[in-house]
């Protein structure tokens, strides 16, 4: 993957009940327990989603004009 950043778009609490497998499949996984399998760790009852985007480094244009 090139370089560039994640920009956080939202961040809010939710419970077991909030995840679907709408949710899971919009998150870019086949399922809810697909999801769970990535997202599980620790012994943590809170569960967040986090909503993300990755943003492409700034560079520098090649002018088309100045073509030799």
């Amino acid at each position: 993957m090139e370089e560039g950043a994640i920009e956080i778009d939202s961040i809010e609490t939710i419970g077991f009940p909030d995840i679907t497998p709408e949710l899971a499949r919009e998150s870019g996984f086949l399922g809810v327990l697909d999801l769970l399998k990535v997202a599980k760790h620790g012994r943590s009852v809170k569960i967040y989603l986090v909503r993300f985007h990755y943003v492409r480094p700034r560079g520098k244009r090649k002018d088309w004009r100045k073509s030799s």
